[in-house]
C-alpha cells in the first residue's frame, strides 16, 4: 500500500516557511526564479468551477502574503454561477482581478480554453467536482501549469490509478501540485500530531471522527423538473451523485478520515460499515442519511467513524484520538483553527488538560496557500497529489462498506475496475448524463445486502 508522500515540507518548515513568507512579504522583497514568473513578478490564475468552494480558493490565494496574483480566466457551465464568482472575487479584490468578458468560458471545454490564458509556472484552480479532476489536471500538466485542486481528487479505483500516474508526470516536470485537505497545514494540528508521534498519549488504539449536521449542500437533490438538460441538473446537485462526487459521504467526510489517519501516520487497510436512509420525501439522489463506518489499521488500532445529515437532531463535527497513556482533541470546531488538546486521561475533562496549543491559529484554508505559494516562488518540491488521491480511495473504501454491506479492503478499492464516469472527458452541454433515471425519474440507490456489487 503507498505509503504518505506528504509535500516535500516537514511540519517544522512549514511554520518557519510560513513566518519567512509572511515578513518577505511585509518587506516587499519576494524574490522569483523567472522559470515561474513574468518580470514583473506576477503568477497568473485561471478559476476552473466557479462555485463556492473555487470562488473561496481563489479569494484565500488573493488574500494571503505570498507575492503578487492575478486571476486571468475563469471557466464554468453555468453562466451565472461564473457571474456571481467574478462579482463577488473582482469587488473583494480590486486590482488582482483581470477576466476581459472573451476570457470567461462557459462549457465543458472551458478548462482548456481558461488554462489557454495562462503560461507556463502559472496557477490553475481545479474547483469542479472530482469526477473531472483527472482530465483537468492532465491538461493543467502538459500545459505546464501549477495545480490547486480541490478534494476528493478521485471517487474510484480506476480514476485513482490514473491520478497516481499523473502525480508521477507532474512531479517529473517539477510543477507544484496542492490539494484541498487544508487541515494538514494547520499549525494546532500539526503540533498535535508531533506530540502523538513523541508518545505523549502512549500507542494509539482508537480514533473518533463526527460529521454530525443537518443537510448539507446539494447532497439532498430534488427531481429535475425538466427546465435543464439532465447533465446539467446532476452536476447542479453533484453531491447527491456518486459518479460526480463520491455523494455527501466522500465529499464531507474525507477532512475527518484524512485527519484522523495523519494523527496515526498512515492509512487503514480496510472498513466495514452500516447506514441508510431517512425521511427521504421526493429526493432522488443516492445517499445515505447516516454512515457508522469501522476502519481497521494493520496494526489492529480502529477509526470509528459517524456521519449523519439529518434535521433536529445532536450535531457534532470535530475528531479525536485515544492511546494508552491519554487522549486529545485533533480538532472540535470543524475544518477552523483546532483547538487541539491532550488529557491525561480518557474522560476529556478540563482539569485532566495536560497540554493546549497556546497560541491564537490562522486557518488553515489561508495557510495550505501560504506554503503553495512559497513552494512556487523558491522552488521547493511541493506534490501533495499521492496523499490526496489515497485520502480520496480510503475515503471511498468506507463508502462502498456502507453501501455493499460487505468488508472493502484498501487492495480491493483500488483495484475495483468499476468507473463511475469514464466517459467523464467528452461530456457535452445537451448530451447524456452519465447516470440514467428510471422511467419514474428515481436514480439508482445503494442497497446493503442485496446490491453488492462494487458500484457503490
Amino acid at each position: 500500500m503507498p505509503q504518505f508522500d506528504p509535500t516535500g515540507l516537514s511540519r517544522r518548515s512549514m511554520l518557519k516557511t510560513t513566518g519567512q513568507v509572511a515578513a518577505l512579504a511585509a518587506a516587499s522583497r519576494l524574490v522569483l526564479p523567472r522559470a515561474y514568473a513574468s518580470e514583473d513578478n506576477t503568477l497568473g490564475v485561471a478559476l476552473v468551477g466557479c462555485g463556492g468552494r473555487g470562488s473561496g480558493a481563489v479569494d484565500n490565494a488573493l488574500s494571503v502574503e505570498g507575492g503578487p496574483l492575478k486571476l486571468k480566466a475563469m471557466a464554468d457551465v453555468f453562466d451565472r454561477r461564473l457571474s456571481d464568482s467574478y462579482n463577488a472575487i473582482s469587488k473583494k479584490h480590486e486590482g488582482k482581478v483581470d477576466v476581459e468578458p472573451e476570457r470567461k468560458f462557459i462549457g465543458f471545454e472551458g478548462y482548456k480554453q481558461a488554462m489557454d490564458c495562462l503560461k507556463p509556472g502559472d496557477i490553475v484552480v481545479l474547483a469542479t467536482p472530482p469526477a473531472f479532476r483527472w482530465v483537468q489536471f492532465q491538461y493543467a500538466i502538459e500545459k505546464g501549469l501549477n495545480v490547486f485542486m480541490e478534494k476528493p481528487v478521485t471517487v474510484d479505483g480506476p480514476t485513482s490509478k490514473k491520478m497516481f500516474e499523473l502525480a508521477d508526470k507532474a512531479a517529473e516536470k517539477n510543477l507544484k501540485v496542492a490539494v484541498g485537505l487544508m487541515c494538514r497545514h494547520c499549525e494546532a494540528r500539526g503540533e498535535l500530531f508531533d506530540r502523538i508521534q513523541n508518545g505523549e498519549i502512549g500507542d494509539l488504539l482508537l480514533l473518533r471522527a463526527y460529521r454530525m449536521v443537518g443537510p448539507t449542500g446539494s447532497a439532498f437533490a430534488s427531481p429535475n423538473k425538466g427546465d435543464m438538460a439532465e447533465v446539467l441538473y446532476q452536476i447542479a446537485n453533484f453531491h447527491g451523485f456518486l459518479w460526480a462526487s463520491g455523494g455527501a459521504y466522500s465529499d464531507f467526510l474525507i477532512h475527518n478520515i484524512d485527519e484522523s489517519c495523519w494523527m496515526k501516520n498512515d492509512w487503514p487497510i480496510e472498513a466495514q460499515a452500516s447506514g441508510g436512509r431517512h425521511y427521504r420525501g421526493d429526493y432522488v439522489d443516492q445517499n445515505f442519511d447516516t454512515y457508522s463506518v469501522e476502519y481497521t489499521f494493520k496494526d489492529g488500532a480502529k477509526l470509528m467513524l459517524e456521519g449523519r445529515t439529518m434535521l433536529n437532531c445532536k450535531q457534532e463535527f470535530a475528531s479525536y484520538a485515544h492511546g494508552t497513556k491519554g487522549s486529545a482533541v485533533i480538532s472540535a470546531s470543524a475544518h477552523h483553527p483546532a483547538k487541539s488538546k491532550i488529557y491525561k486521561g480518557q474522560n476529556m475533562v478540563k482539569s485532566d488538560i495536560v497540554w493546549e496549543y497556546p497560541n491564537k491559529e490562522r486557518s488553515p484554508y489561508e495557510l495550505e496557500w501560504v506554503h503553495f505559494l512559497d513552494a512556487i516562488r523558491n522552488d521547493r518540491r511541493y506534490n501533495e497529489v499521492k496523499r490526496g488521491v489515497q485520502a480520496s480511495l480510503v475515503t471511498s473504501m468506507g463508502r462502498m462498506a456502507a453501501h455493499t454491506g460487505q468488508v472493502v479492503t484498501y487492495d480491493q478499492m483500488l483495484n475495483c475496475d468499476h468507473e463511475f464516469a469514464p466517459n467523464v472527458g467528452g461530456l457535452t452541454m445537451d448530451g447524456p448524463a452519465p447516470l440514467l433515471a428510471s422511467e419514474n425519474g428515481k436514480y439508482p440507490i445503494p442497497m446493503p445486502g442485496i446490491k453488492t456489487k462494487r458500484e457503490f
